[in-house]
């Protein structure tokens, strides 16, 4: 057979999509028909993940020559098949198969019109549980907070005890922050005492990264005051010398426009894009998710978010952590007192309607 380039591939996959569109309307009476229909055959009773995964190696084996090797890059069940998002030669592409893996489509032709959506993909409300949710190759999780919401401080906790037993978490998880930035200096929802620890943890995190969440867990034990805006701050002075953050190096990074703020502006962007407003938000690979889908704002949730969404599971999901919530806002412990009230995992601050 002759070796496919670049060009040849697109041609391929749009001719493949005129005729599996035939098959679908013409059925499996004509010899022809059921030519191309046997062409496109899986094996049946597989899990979507090994459906997937078969597809592309029948890509690689029966369609693509050598140098033109298909890749998966995420699946998901949607609409009553497999969807697939695969890589041909640098290109994506969307595929699909039957959920009984006797079918492979190059492409899916949408019958349904529906008006454009006014809001980011992340403000879908769809419930997203780890039985639905897009598995990626490497998948991220980005927790936007602000640091003296009791909330957000629940979800930072529940990461940071996931991480102090399994480190390696930490590779998929990012804390981000919420907040707009005012000629040169930021703002948060709470007040400027808020705004400049955002401001301190966003720096610690792009400049002293192995600091982060020692630093973290260190901040949320205990508050050293009350903010204007009503919320209580820690006490960063303290955390700092106890975990060994570079002081000096970070006050440069906090006094520098071209650090700092433009660290912050990073994820103040995001914010914009992704229409973040609440804190704690969970984005998983640019959708938001809920955390009450998959256990709550616990330790073991936030590795159930991670494993969940991992085309291949890393080893440290045969891991069980803590499942109790964490507590929300200041404390020394990890867990509630017995008998106290627990946030609700949709429980988060909004910024006040002006």
């Amino acid at each position: 057979m002759v070796k496919l380039n670049q060009n040849q591939i697109l041609i391929a996959v749009a001719v493949l999509a005129v005729a599996i569109t035939g098959v679908l309307i013409l059925g499996g009476s004509n010899p022809q028909v059921a030519k191309v229909l046997s062409y496109f055959k899986l094996n049946t009773g597989m899990s979507a993940e090994t459906i997937a995964k078969n597809s592309v190696n029948h890509l690689n084996t029966n369609v693509l020559q050598a140098g033109n090797t298909a890749e998966l890059v995420s699946y998901s069940e949607e609409s009553g098949v497999i969807k697939m998002k695969i890589t041909i030669a640098g290109k994506a592409y969307d595929s699909y198969a039957t959920k009984d893996g006797k079918l492979l489509f190059p492409e899916a032709i949408a019958i349904a019109v529906t008006a454009s959506p006014t809001t980011p993909t992340a403000q879908n409300t769809t419930q997203v549980t780890p039985a639905t949710v897009t598995k990626v190759a490497k998948t991220m999780l980005d927790a936007y907070v602000v640091s003296g919401c009791p909330f957000g401080i629940q979800v930072q906790r529940a990461l940071a005890d996931a991480i102090k037993t399994v480190p390696a978490i930490a590779e998929y998880v990012k804390v981000r922050y919420i907040g707009a930035i005012s000629g040169n200096t930021i703002t948060a929802m709470h007040g400027v005492e808020e705004a400049d620890e955002n401001l301190r943890q966003i720096c610690i995190r792009e400049e002293q990264p192995a600091k982060y969440w020692n630093y973290v867990s260190c901040y949320i034990k205990k508050a050293a005051g009350t903010s204007a805006g009503g919320m209580p701050y820690g006490d960063t002075k303290t955390c700092q010398k106890e975990t060994g953050v570079d002081s000096v190096k970070l006050n440069a990074c906090v006094g520098d426009v071209n650090r700092g703020v433009k660290f912050a502006k990073e994820d103040f962007d995001l914010n914009a894009k992704l229409n973040v407003q609440g804190s704690p938000t969970l984005i998983l690979n640019d959708q938001r998710i809920s955390e009450d889908a998959f256990g709550g704002r616990s330790a073991d949730a936030m590795r159930n978010i991670v494993c969940s969404s991992s085309i291949t599971a890393p080893a440290f999901c045969a891991t069980k952590l803590n499942t109790t919530p964490a507590t929300t806002s200041f404390s020394v412990s990890y867990a509630a007192p017995a008998g106290a009230t627990t946030a609700a995992a949709n429980t988060n601050c909004a910024p006040a309607v002006q």
